[in-house]
Formats: structure tokens, C-alpha cells, sequence
């Protein structure tokens, strides 16, 4: 079914007619069923989060206290990181289709341009650097997405009123009980865990009597989506004290149907009620584009800027993402970005733990090195801040003098900052990572998401990262020599193992492919997937389901892969359940070269 979700984004019903679980004591039962994970919010991280532990055949139940998408456009900014992570859920397309894809941003003091910086200036990628997007078309064709999952069910008008947990953290019998309101009364849903994805006033957050700490900085900025016939470039724009917005700042970007988001510095003292009024937006628009220029106001609002996250993303079986958990300033694109990461990283150990792969232990990392992630974005968007609203006179004359240099000296510009746009966090100290024991250069250290690539499969071109994700992955790179009978042993010993490790070979220059069964096999037809991840001959990475680099090798040794498995998955070196089988003969189909 085609939604017309601009049409329909503050009215949306579900396609399904689901019905909450009724109250166990009016059918009898003593308690409520146990589900393996309820989310709480069907925003764009609770869909992404559900849609994810969905694909790995984990049922959910997502619930939500409203029954419609997002208001106004909110977040706009997708980054390449979400694209990637969004193509891995199913409707990665569908959103590059209908958004507006841009790599190029401005910055102007006064009237005048600064510089121009180009945030994916290589070819050789799959998605663009970030699309605009306005987020209830995001969560729309999330939301088409997990409506096709069989073992994903949405309860809308849902909204939780109490929780309580059960049993001993961590243990098997664990549990957490939420007191669901609907229209038609209160029931008991009861999960193992529980995903707590509902935004920022999190009802969640305040029920288990949790806060956020931080600082919310003291001025204001105004949002008018504005639409219109416009000529301005597919980039993104930034003005420090335009003419026509003098000792503030300005931004804009383009999104789909002609609709243009405008971002105007007010200042502390602005009287945020008074601002949103027609009589206030529109001469503001006016002044930037012209007397004459014809549009029309779709939304407007008014925010204030404020870094903040929990102490702990963790809490028992209870785990805050997104906007539940931490919080930044919208410039910069962080705050969706980061909290889709939340989801990937979040659902992966999920699944890992409730299929029995893995202890509850896992869980804890998804703390830590989302929790490391907030702190890095938080950094950034701080610094972002404080120079788009410097705070004293002192910082007005640094930012001042720093623009002015731009304009001339490649060294002031790595100074300049509107908005330090979002990447993924490099999670180099992850309990997770083996250390390299060989040398290797360039980004892709163990922590780090991967970098697409030009590849070619069965004679169509493809991308690399599209073979990546979803379980743990062994990329092997070869060349015209082949796989040598070392190598081969060893990817038979992986195939026996226990925990299913899907095999990537990646033939490089005029490598040829042989007899290979049981693994997938790509052409490496530019050279940039071995530049990129430096790989010689041998090469062998281990990859996370989330597409993270976990461990890398010069040379593939099997005993070395198990142990990086394990670590990866919180298990004790003595545990037998992951033990990789030494015996050759015992693995169900060999490799064949």
C-alpha cells in the first residue's frame, strides 16, 4: 500500500487492525506470556531496532502511545552511515529515491563565501554522504518495512504507564513487566527485555525515576519549512550574520516536494511563542529571499539547544536509545543518526544473547560503546555550539577572526565550525576488538565501520558492503594465486564451527575464482575495496553482523578467528559452545578451490 505521507503525517493509521493483548486474569491466565523484546517507540530508532531483531527471526511487539508519524519534518539529515544500515532493513532505496542527496556545504560571513567543503570527495560509493529527508517519510517507509515482518507486532495507542522487573539481571528467567493504557483499558505485557526508544521525554526514563544531565545552552533558533520554486543549489548553506539576519546565523537545506528547511538564530531573549507566529516567520523568510519570492510556511517551530545523556544506557533488562538516552544540538545531524547506530548495535547482541550464541553479558558493551558514541557526538556538537553562539566577547573574536582567515588560509577552515557533521564513532577500545598483530594502515582499524567498494558478482556490478552485515563475516582477500591449501584448511575448520560465519572472498586483479563453494565471491574490479582496507594477498577481516571491523589478519589462522569470536561475543576462552573443531573431515560441505 503507497501512503502519501506528507498528507497523512499527522492522521496515520495502521495498514493492520492490531488489537492489544487483553488483561491475562480475563483469560485466564495467571500471567502475562513472556515475549523475547518489546520496543517502546515507533519512532525512527524503536522501527529500526524492531524491523532489525525482526529480520533475525527474534519476535517483538512494538508499542507506541500515538498512532501517527512525526510532526513537521524534525530530523532531515541521513547520513551515509544510516543509508547503509537502512539498505541492510529493506528500504534503504526507497528513501535515496525520494530524498534529496547532497555532499557539498557553504559557509558565508556577511554576503560573502568562505569556503566550500565536500563531505565524500572519492568515488567509489554505494549512497551519497547524506540525504535530506524529512523524517515522517522516514518513518513512514520504516514503518511499510516492518508491516511486511511476520513476527513484528505494532500496538498503536499504547502507552506505558508502569514497570516493573523481575528476577535476577542477567539470568535466564529475567524479566520486565510494562502496565500498558489503551482506549479500550490497562493490560500487562510482559518481554525479557525491553528497548526504550521513546524519545526524549522518555515516559520510561521518568517511570524508573532516571534522568538525563547536561547543559542546554541559552539561546534559541527557529525552523520554518518553507515551500517553494527555488533555484539555490542541492547544498547545504550556512551563513554567520547575514545582511538579511544580521549577528546571527542562518541555515538552510532543500527537501523533497520543494520544501525548504530554514534555520534562523534568535538569541536567548526571543520569546519562543511570538516567534512561530506568521506575522514573525514570514518577514524573516522574506529578508533572505526576496521581497517578491512566493512560498508557503508548512511548520515552524522553535528550539533550544541542550547536550545531555544518561549516566548508563543500561539498567537491568531495560535499554535506552536515541533520544531516551542521550540528546545533542540539531546542527551537526547527530541526534537520528546516531540513535539508528543505537538500533544496529543494540538488535545484533539481542539476537546473539536470546539465540544462545552469547551471555547476557554482550549486552553490557552495547552500553559502553553506545555510551562512548553519545560522549564523542556530545563533544562535537559542544564545540559546534559554542561557535555558532559564542558565550563571552573573547569567543566573538576568535570565531570572528577565524571566518575571516577561512577565506584565504586552508588552516582556519579545519577551525571553522557550523556543525560538525555526523560520522560513525570509531569504537577503538571496544572489549570486542582483537588488537592487530600485524601492521596495517589506513581507517579501517578494529572498531571502525566498514567502507563500501565497487564490486563485481557474477558478472553484475555490485557493492561490498551489501555482502556484509547480519551474522559475522570473514572477508578473505586473494589474488591470481589463489587460495593456497593452508588458507583452505583453515576456511573448512570455520565453516565446522558452531556459530554460522558467512565467507566473503574477494579476488583481486586478475585473481580467478576457481571452484568455490559455500561462500560468496567478488571481484575486487577498481582496486579500491584492497586500497581501502589495505589487504594484501591473505588478508582476512572478521566483521561484525553490525558491518564493524572486529579483528583483521595478514594471513588466515583459524585458532586466532575462534578466539576473536569469542571475544566478540563476551564467552569465555573455556567455554566448548563456540569451540571450533580441529578436525578437517568434520566440516558438513569443504571448501573447493
Amino acid at each position: 500500500m503507497s501512503i502519501d505521507y506528507q498528507a497523512l503525517a499527522f492522521e496515520y493509521r495502521p495498514c493492520r487492525d492490531q488489537q492489544p493483548s487483553r488483561d491475562p486474569r480475563q483469560t485466564g491466565q495467571a500471567e502475562p506470556a513472556r515475549y523475547p523484546v518489546i520496543v517502546v517507540g515507533a519512532g525512527p530508532v524503536g522501527l529500526a531496532a524492531a524491523i532489525d531483531l525482526a529480520q533475525q527471526d527474534i519476535p517483538v511487539v512494538l508499542v507506541d502511545d500515538d498512532c501517527s508519524l512525526s510532526r513537521g519534518s524534525r530530523a532531515i539529515c541521513f547520513s551515509k552511515r544510516s543509508l547503509d544500515i537502512f539498505d541492510r532493513l529493506g528500504c534503504g532505496q526507497r528513501m535515496v529515491d525520494k530524498g534529496i542527496s547532497w555532499n557539498v556545504g557553504k559557509v558565508f560571513l556577511k554576503s560573502e563565501l568562505v569556503y566550500t567543503f565536500n563531505l565524500q570527495p572519492e568515488a567509489g560509493h554505494h549512497r551519497p554522504a547524506f540525504i535530506n529527508l524529512q523524517q515522517y517519510y522516514v518513518e513512514g517507509f520504516l514503518l511499510e518495512r516492518a508491516q511486511e515482518l511476520p513476527n513484528l507486532e505494532i500496538r498503536w495507542k499504547s502507552k506505558v504507564v508502569g514497570i516493573r522487573q523481575q528476577g535476577t539481571p542477567g539470568s535466564a528467567d529475567a524479566s520486565v513487566t510494562l502496565d500498558v493504557e489503551t482506549p479500550d483499558g490497562t493490560y500487562a505485557l510482559r518481554a525479557r527485555y525491553v528497548v526504550a526508544a521513546d524519545g526524549s521525554r522518555s515516559a520510561l526514563r521518568k517511570l524508573m525515576g532516571l534522568d538525563s544531565k547536561g547543559v542546554t545552552f541559552r539561546d534559541r533558533f527557529l525552523i520554518a519549512d518553507v515551500k517553494m520554486e527555488a533555484d539555490f543549489p542541492i547544498e547545504r548553506w550556512f551563513w554567520f550574520d547575514p545582511p538579511f539576519h544580521p549577528n546571527q546565523s542562518v541555515l538552510l537545506h532543500r527537501q523533497p516536494d520543494n520544501v525548504w528547511r530554514i534555520d534562523f538564530q534568535l538569541g536567548w531573549d526571543a520569546d519562543p511563542v511570538l516567534e512561530k507566529t506568521p506575522e514573525r516567520v514570514m518577514p524573516r523568510v522574506r529578508a533572505l529571499l526576496g521581497a517578491d519570492a512566493k512560498f508557503e510556511l508548512e511548520w515552524v517551530s522553535v528550539y533550544t539547544f541542550a547536550c545531555t545523556r544518561m549516566e548508563r544506557f543500561r539498567h537491568g533488562n531495560v535499554l535506552f536509545a536515541g533520544d531516551a538516552a542521550h540528546g545533542v544540538s540539531p546542527f551537526g545531524a547527530r541526534g537520528a543518526n546516531s540513535g539508528v547506530q543505537d538500533a544496529e548495535n543494540l538488535a545484533w547482541k539481542l539476537a546473539m544473547v536470546l539465540d544462545g550464541h552469547a551471555p547476557d553479558a554482550l549486552l553490557d558493551t552495547y552500553a559502553s560503546e553506545r555510551e562512548f558514541a553519545a560522549d564523542e557526538n556530545i563533544r562535537n556538537s559542544t564545540r559546534s555550539t559554542d561557535f555558532i553562539t559564542p558565550k563571552t566577547q573573547v569567543s566573538r573574536v576568535f570565531r570572528d577572526a577565524v571566518l575571516k582567515l577561512s577565506r584565504h588560509y586552508p588552516f582556519a577552515r579545519q577551525l571553522t565550525n557550523s556543525g560538525r557533521l555526523s560520522v560513525p564513532a570509531v569504537l577503538r577500545d571496544s572489549p570486542l576488538n582483537t588488537p592487530d598483530c600485524a601492521r596495517f594502515d589506513g581507517a579501517m582499524v578494529p572498531g571502525a565501520a566498514c567502507v563500501d567498494a565497487p564490486v563485481q558478482l557474477d558478472d553484475e556490478p555490485g557493492w561490498l558492503l551489501r555482502q556484509l552485515g547480519e551474522q559475522f563475516t570473514g572477508l578473505l582477500f586473494c589474488d591470481e594465486r589463489g587460495i593456497d591449501q593452508a588458507t583452505r584448511t583453515a576456511l573448512n575448520v570455520l565453516r565446522a564451527g558452531p556459530l554460522a560465519l558467512k565467507l566473503v572472498v574477494v579476488l583481486q586483479g586478475a585473481a580467478r575464482g576457481g571452484r568455490l563453494t559455500n561462500m560468496r565471491v567478488v571481484r575486487d574490479i577498481e582496486g579500491l575495496a584492497s586500497a581501502r582496507y589495505d589487504a594484501t594477498p591473505g588478508t582476512f577481516y572478521l566483521i561484525r553482523p553490525d558491518q564493524h571491523v572486529c579483528a583483521r589478519w595478514r594471513q588466515l589462522d583459524a585458532r586466532a578467528v575462534e578466539d576473536a569470536l569469542r571475544r566478540a561475543l563476551c564467552i569465555d576462552a573455556a567455554t566448548a559452545a563456540l569451540s571450533v573443531k580441529a578436525d578437517v573431515s568434520a566440516a558438513a560441505t569443504p571448501v573447493a578451490h
